[in-house]
């Protein structure tokens, strides 16, 4: 096996997962969600659409990327099976991200099928949207692992982390929560579009506002509060330790969240356009990911550990 070649093709499948997830945000901030009506795997009861509408392009070729994405990680993962032994980190990696992938688009499929999309303003598609927003960052996550580990990176271990596996988890935890808020908060832009910023100000501090657009006023502020606690973490010896590789991560992390926040400053400026917003979700899965690559090389397994606990499997011999 060309594990060089396998390990630019798990990049590469996460890559186009970004991508298909950038996407998926267009077509939610453009309305264009209801293009194919309340038909899946169809789109308006056909294979392939004729004469569509605009919103129906849009809707119809987020779905054939998403089919493509889902092609791709099988692939992933009869390519991780056939080519590592049993046991090893990358198949149990692939194997995740079969998971993630499956129940992304059948999360997708419910919004379709129960019409939570286009103008549906429920509390029903708010929590929808949080739970999809999760499952999009396991999928990322798993998908990075893979490649992480199919690039040589070591497995990860958990007994016996002690600081580093809490602060970590805080971190991730403070990150979903983050990510949760945005994808509710980015669904009120797109429903309840302020046209000036006095406007969206006042729209914030209504009681009666619908809950969405209330939510944009706690969404910043649990933003700045995770930035405190991700550079808490990424600067705790515990966390980076000897390792350069983690150091790098680090400051890639850190930096990439400082330029979240001054991204999401100008988004709440601009109003929310469409390609701020996309934008602005590029720099959160970025900053997932690089949180993800930087807990796998903080609780990496080292030659001076054994590796008797279940959750950190060895890199077997190719």
């Amino acid at each position: 096996m060309n594990a060089k070649r396998f390990s630019i093709y798990a990049w590469g499948v996460l890559a186009f997962n970004v991508g298909v997830i950038l996407w998926g945000a267009y077509v939610r901030a453009t309305g264009s969600g209801a293009g194919c009506g309340n038909h899946w795997p169809l789109c308006d009861g056909v294979i392939v659409p004729r004469s569509p509408q605009l919103a129906t392009v849009i809707e119809f070729s987020h779905r054939a990327s998403s089919g493509l994405a889902l092609l791709l990680v099988i692939g992933l993962f009869v390519w991780a099976f056939r080519a590592y032994p049993k046991g090893h980190t990358v198949r149990r990696g692939a194997a995740f991200s079969v998971i993630f992938i499956i129940t992304e688009a059948l999360l997708g499929a419910g919004l379709v099928l129960f019409e939570l999309v286009a103008d549906n303003s429920s509390k029903t598609r708010a929590f929808s949207t949080s739970i999809h927003l999760v499952n999009t960052f396991l999928l990322l996550g798993a998908l990075t692992l893979t490649a992480w580990w199919a690039s040589g990176g070591p497995p990860v271990r958990l007994k016996g982390q002690g600081v580093r596996l809490w602060a970590l988890g805080l971190g991730i935890i403070a990150l979903l929560v983050l990510g949760m808020t945005g994808a509710v908060t980015a669904l009120g832009d797109t429903l309840f579009p302020p046209e000036s910023l006095a406007e969206g100000l006042r729209q914030d501090l209504d009681p009666t506002a619908n809950f969405m657009i209330r939510l944009r006023a706690i969404h910043p502020i649990v933003a700045v509060g995770t930035a405190f606690l991700l550079i808490l973490v990424a600067g705790l010896p515990e966390v980076v330790g000897d390792h350069p590789d983690s150091e790098r991560i680090a400051r890639a992390l850190v930096g990439l969240f400082v330029v979240q926040l001054v991204a999401g400053v100008i988004n709440v400026i601009l109003l929310a356009p469409v390609w701020m917003q996309m934008l602005h979700l590029l720099l959160a899965d970025l900053s997932w990911i690089a949180l993800v690559l930087l807990a796998a090389s903080a609780m990496r397994v080292t030659e001076l550990q054994t590796v008797d606990d279940p959750i950190a499997v060895p890199q077997a011999a190719r």
